[in-house]
């Protein structure tokens, strides 16, 4: 698919969002198409007729053309480089299977296994990844245990994981990039600068090539499920936790129905406001060993979720499941 073609798709399926949101999106999700995103954005400004009269002319009948509604500079500001943040909104299946923290490859077999057997039963339609998926254990700003495995081994690993996915599930996949997988980049800033922008380096390509039709989610980038709110958990500095439970700390932080992982618990927590309105928060259990040497005393489980998604774009069920001696509690 051509650079111009992708920009007809994402305005026709996007016509209310400004040129340069779109243009991120859009790079995004198609980073070996586009060399930046102003390159992106460029593609978006030509379909719109924004590249100067003559190629106003040339797409005048496009049904794309637009005319600014206003100024968007009437003082001439600096040029700014704001980051724009928007959530990657989940839509178009029915029910998502979740699975948080799986840390490859210290990953728990049975609890794994209980999972994905789960999700099969329940024939999810896709499945969130909900961060941690790898443990990027080499890549770690702390302490590097030696006996630990290398970053090739972990990717095989992940390979592995993603083809019995495949074959077990048979349904798209989304990545979303959590702390342990945000080491890769920091490793690569921190050294091997020079290799930040080329894409046979960029992390979201190296996932790519080792799971076809895979889309990933960025690391700070939160998640919309009709009207619920979904995180990896590492997205708030400083973390969140409470004395009672996790998701009462998603709940404190961020005041809206949400889920999240990171914290390797099972946990609710509801508040109804004065109108009757029920806010619900959720922490998932993780899938990963239970008792590493850096922390083997903790709270954690294993667990698991899944989300089923009502056809009027708000509604909702949320299922958290515990997992023990093999079986979905």
């Amino acid at each position: 698919m051509t650079k111009a073609e992708t920009s007809r798709i994402y305005r026709a399926k996007y016509p209310e969002y400004p040129t340069l949101k779109l243009a991120r999106i859009m790079y995004n999700e198609n980073a070996l198409l586009f060399k930046d995103i102003d390159q992106a954005r460029q593609n978006l400004r030509y379909i719109e007729g924004k590249t100067g009269t003559k190629n106003r002319k040339c797409v005048a009948n496009s049904e794309f053309l637009k005319t600014e509604d206003r100024p968007r500079n009437p003082y001439n500001l600096p040029e700014t480089d704001e980051t724009v943040y928007e959530p990657f909104i989940i839509k178009g299946f029915k029910k998502i299977g979740i699975l948080s923290d799986v840390h490859l490859p210290y990953h728990n077999i049975d609890a794994l296994t209980c999972a994905i057997t789960y999700l099969k039963k329940e024939k999810v339609d896709a499945v969130l990844l909900n961060g941690d998926t790898m443990d990027c254990h080499q890549l770690s700003r702390f302490t590097k245990d030696p006996k630990k495995r290398d970053f090739k081994y972990e990717l095989d690993t992940l390979k592995a994981f993603m083809d019995v996915i495949d074959k077990q599930l048979k349904c798209k996949v989304l990545f979303k990039i959590g702390n342990h997988e945000a080491r890769y980049e920091k490793f690569l800033m921190e050294k091997a600068n020079e290799l930040k922008g080329v894409e046979e380096f960029e992390f979201e390509n190296i996932i790519k090539a080792r799971a076809k039709g895979i889309d990933i989610i960025q690391s700070n980038r939160y998640m919309k499920l009709n009207d619920l709110n979904g995180i990896h958990g590492h997205e708030y500095i400083g973390g969140i936790s409470a004395p009672v439970n996790v998701a009462r700390g998603l709940y404190m932080r961020g005041k809206v129905s949400a889920f999240q992982g990171h914290n390797h618990s099972t946990s609710e927590h509801s508040e109804t406001d004065m109108n009757g309105k029920i806010t619900t928060t959720w922490s998932i259990g993780c899938l990963s060993e239970l008792h590493p040497a850096y922390m083997p005393l903790n709270r954690w489980n294993w667990g698991c979720a899944m989300v089923e998604l009502d056809e009027n774009g708000k509604d909702y069920e949320f299922f958290n499941k515990r997992i023990f001696n093999g079986k979905i509690l």
